[in-house]
């Protein structure tokens, strides 16, 4: 997934003017991060909490 210039921009502009390469890397990680996730919901990708818990006792075996 990709984020368009303008919202990279925003970001950007957003930080502050003595931030580290790894803080600015993070931050733009989970920005995409977080874009994949409300594409996730969009597309109904989903699970219920139930759902998680019968996967979670099946990992457990």
């Amino acid at each position: 997934m990709t984020i368009p210039k303008k919202e990279m921009l925003d970001l950007v502009r957003e930080l502050p003017d003595d931030i580290d390469v790894e803080e600015l890397i993070y931050r733009l990680y989970l920005r995409e991060k977080l874009a994949s996730s409300e594409a996730d919901v969009a597309a109904g990708r989903t699970l219920t909490a139930a759902e998680i818990r019968k996967q979670a006792a099946e990992w457990r075996k």
